[in-house]
């Protein structure tokens, strides 16, 4: 008896155990006091406990419910110390768009699960959202084991190998960048206990993220202290759900806003599954039926301190011209712009920061932030201003103005001019942010946005000399006010909001404001007259015609006196480059009136426009004013300015000089036949573009009043072949004559383009054989028949489609970049992209 006693009490003893094991959640028996003894506690949204000397972060989280759910928040992540190369992408403020994350009890773990919005069910019976729930998949980011469990449920989990997952795909976004393989260094990767912050509606922890790799590339190695291990620190924002006050605005695709794609499978058979939501921030009046007053919740901007004066004035004046829009738009002190508080951490989802971010090279700027998925609503903005576009602007106004005048403070003062341009580019990003799209058509309505790219507007004075008084727009513009309008209008209760939301663009419309957006804009390619980039004026001939004599001013009068004194004499190339070039914009504009169309983003019954070609005459002037910067006065450079052009010295030899300056043939001497040829290649390019001639063939075809590419071979063939010039230009007339025969075998040998027009250009090439043939001689020594009996054997290669016609055509060849450096979108790599100002708004991933 006495021993059955003695084993009851031991097995007793044991299932207590048991059960309080079970119910810490713990196999080692430690309860939940046991694990947080001594550590820090922070308590807000959820708490943490911080264990610095052990480096982990454990975070205490809700009791979950009866389907194990703890806790649903959005979650996102930023780089808060970046690579610092642009083409790489990886900088400094980065952030991903946020996103549904649910903490979830799955047997004895918590996973973090990602919820997908992209596809929902909007109405209200569960089994249909849950039909679409179960037919696509959700993502499992991550799981660790509960470690205890609090007497009132919650659950106690260490975070720490969440935090420093490759959230961001930052291996990816090495590798596709070119930059080799890398990889986790686990024992050098780690959170970063002292910076966690902890808020009642938020937490926000860094993780220092270590990369590793034997052979890294240039740019890694360029601005990486050891290129072999990149160290980079990793925000984490979490963020307690809003409320359900916020109220969506379907998107509108003639407003220029930025949408959030989404598949709604309960919309009605009669309507589309895929809809849009725009973006914008939650912003109500204090009254809700007054057409203007004071509001609930300003919209506030904090830039950064780390901007030097007087960026950082320029900074809050350019992001404060917003706030005229907004009491316009009926919302009084509704937007406003301060400096970031000292001790406030730029990634906090609690500031909307304007953030002025370094790189080795001048590099784009980025306007984006963290949104609720689920509905659009804007709860963070982050703007991203790259450093060195200021000192590029500047450079730019050295090149036309003088640096003489640096300083000074005058209109023709490069400081001030690059001032100007920051302030418009610190609006632009914010607007982006706002929600607003990129408007290319603004430029050729009196530059009626400032979320176009705007070209500097450098006149002609009186004098001859060039005036810069009207370099850059003030304030915000008509479209701005526009689209302030219809996305943040709050209307009384009793008004039918879709009705009025049309009333305001049949409004803006009908006052002649229009909208061309990226997609239509950004490549040469495309076909709208009015969007392009860098470009002004509402004729974009006039304007063509008026920059080419404003870069003939401006080369005129280049000397030294374009860099301070004591500047290496090497920076002259870079000067050059702005300068020389000063028209590759305004030629890409002009050349989409040829093979052009006007169209609208209209909706069924809005009574815009439909689509129409160019008129007739507008396409032959372009083509005529577009032929006149080929010609070899307009692409020689005097000897006065090559004998001042040294070669590059150490110190600046770097791939970031380089990609500066014009490639040569020379070795270290500057070569004027490469920088003739590079502007050469932007006239044609943009001309032979293929979809642009297939454009003339089809517009022709169907109206034979249009001009078709006969017409357009024939202008370019008289102007590089029959036309007679001086002499002393038969270097760059044969340089053309090679570049406009490798454009045309490009064209003929690209896969892509349509066959009409390879068909049509191989005919031209035939012909152009003939006159060739007639221009050759018996004399071994003339380097014109020299010249054409070689164009004569590739265009004959390329005929006969010889395998080696391919590398018989002239390579491209290396123009300056003139954009800022790196134009791919560095977005791509990310979970969800942020609002670049490389497009992210143009190309939605659904």
């Amino acid at each position: 008896m006495f021993k059955k006693l003695i084993s009851y009490l031991i097995l007793s003893v044991a299932l207590i155990f048991t059960l309080s094991c079970s119910k810490n959640g713990n196999r080692s028996g430690n309860s939940f006091s046991d694990i947080t003894k001594g550590l820090e506690r922070q308590n807000g949204f959820f708490d943490l406990y911080i264990d610095k000397s052990g480096g982990k972060i454990y975070a205490r989280l809700p009791k979950p419910d009866e389907d194990g759910l703890s806790l649903r928040m959005i979650h996102a992540n930023s780089l808060n110390a970046g690579l610092g190369s642009n083409p790489v992408g990886l900088d400094r403020g980065l952030t991903t768009g946020g996103q549904i994350l649910a903490m979830r009890v799955i047997g004895g773990n918590v996973v973090a699960e990602a919820e997908n919005w992209s596809y929902r069910a909007s109405a209200e019976d569960p089994f249909e959202k849950q039909s679409v729930r179960d037919s696509f998949a959700k993502s499992y980011l991550w799981s660790g084991p509960i470690k205890a469990r609090s007497g009132r449920g919650h659950i106690l989990v260490d975070i720490s190998s969440f935090l420093t997952l490759d959230l961001m795909n930052i291996r990816a976004a090495l590798k596709q960048a070119n930059q080799g393989k890398f990889e986790i260094a686990k024992e050098r990767t780690f959170p970063q206990t002292s910076s966690a912050l902890v808020f009642s509606d938020n937490v926000e922890i860094d993780a220092a993220i270590t990369l590793t790799s034997d052979d890294p590339g240039n740019e890694v190695r360029s601005t990486a202290s050891d290129g072999r291990s990149v160290t980079l620190s990793l925000h984490h924002s979490f963020v307690r759900l809003p409320d359900d006050g916020y109220k969506p605005r379907l998107y509108d695709p003639r407003t220029a806003a930025i949408p959030v794609p989404f598949y709604d499978f309960s919309t009605n058979l009669d309507e589309p599954v895929l809809r849009h939501y725009a973006r914008r921030f939650r912003l109500e009046r204090e009254a809700e039926n007054v057409a203007t007053g004071p509001v609930k919740k300003p919209i506030i901007f904090y830039v950064d301190r780390g901007a030097p004066e007087p960026v950082r004035s320029a900074l809050i004046d350019g992001a404060n011209w917003w706030a005229q829009a907004f009491a316009e738009a009926g919302f009084e002190d509704a937007f406003r712009v301060k400096i970031l508080p000292e001790d406030a951490h730029p990634l906090d989802i609690r500031y909307n920061v304007i953030q002025w971010t370094h790189r080795q090279t001048r590099g784009w700027s980025y306007g984006g932030g963290i949104s609720d998925p689920r509905t659009g609503e804007m709860l963070k903005a982050h703007v991203i201003l790259g450093s060195q576009r200021v000192r590029q602007d500047r450079m730019i106004f050295e090149g036309l103005a003088g640096a003489t005048a640096t300083g000074s403070g005058s209109a023709d003062d490069p400081v001030q001019i690059a001032l100007s341009r920051i302030r418009q580019l610190s609006a632009h990003e914010v607007g982006h942010t706002l929600g607003f799209a990129h408007n290319f058509a603004a430029s050729t309505i009196d530059k009626a946005s400032v979320m176009d790219y705007p070209a500097p507007d450098i006149g002609i004075s009186e004098d001859g000399g060039l005036d810069f008084s009207n370099a850059y727009a003030t304030g915000i513009g008509t479209w701005d006010k526009f689209t302030v309008r219809w996305l943040y209008t709050q209307f009384a209760r009793d008004t039918e909001e879709q009705e009025s939301l049309n009333n305001i663009v049949n409004r803006g419309y009908q006052q002649g404001l229009r909208f061309v957006s990226d997609r239509h804009a950004r490549s040469r390619a495309t076909s709208h007259p009015h969007g392009s980039l860098w470009d002004n004026g509402k004729d974009p001939i006039d304007a063509l015609e008026k920059v080419m004599k404003v870069r003939k001013i401006a080369l005129r009068n280049f000397d030294l006196s374009v860099i301070a004194d004591g500047t290496p004499r090497t920076r002259l190339q870079e000067v050059l480059v702005p300068v020389y070039l000063y028209h590759r914009y305004q030629v890409n504009a002009a050349a989409k009136l040829v093979g052009g169309y006007h169209f609208n983003y209209a909706v069924a019954g809005d009574g815009l426009s439909f689509s129409s070609p160019v008129p007739e005459n507008q396409q032959l002037a372009a083509i005529e004013t577009l032929l006149k910067t080929l010609e070899p006065s307009e692409l020689d450079l005097p000897e006065r300015i090559l004998v001042r052009l040294s070669p590059p010295s150490d110190g600046f030899s770097s791939v970031g000089h380089r990609r500066e300056i014009f490639g040569s043939h020379l070795g270290e001497v500057f070569d004027p036949l490469n920088a003739s040829d590079a502007a050469v290649s932007i006239t044609l390019g943009a001309l032979l573009e293929p979809a642009r001639l297939a454009r003339m063939i089809e517009s022709n075809r169907r109206d034979a009043k249009y001009p078709g590419i006969d017409i357009l071979l024939a202008a370019l063939n008289y102007q590089v072949f029959d036309k007679e010039f001086d002499k002393k230009y038969a270097a760059i007339t044969r340089r053309t004559q090679t570049r406009f025969v490798s454009t045309l075998m490009t064209v003929a040998q690209n896969k892509n383009a349509s066959p009409v027009v390879r068909t049509e250009i191989d005919g031209y090439l035939q012909s152009l054989q003939g006159t060739l043939s007639d221009g050759l001689s018996s004399d071994n020594n003339d380097p014109q028949s020299n010249h054409y009996s070689w164009l004569l054997s590739i265009i004959s290669s390329h005929l006969n489609r010889d395998d080696i016609a391919a590398s018989l055509v002239t390579g491209a060849t290396k123009i300056p970049q003139g954009s800022p450096i790196g134009s791919g979108s560095p977005g791509n790599y990310f979970i969800d992209n942020a609002i670049l100002e490389t497009c992210w708004h143009c190309d939605s991933r659904l």
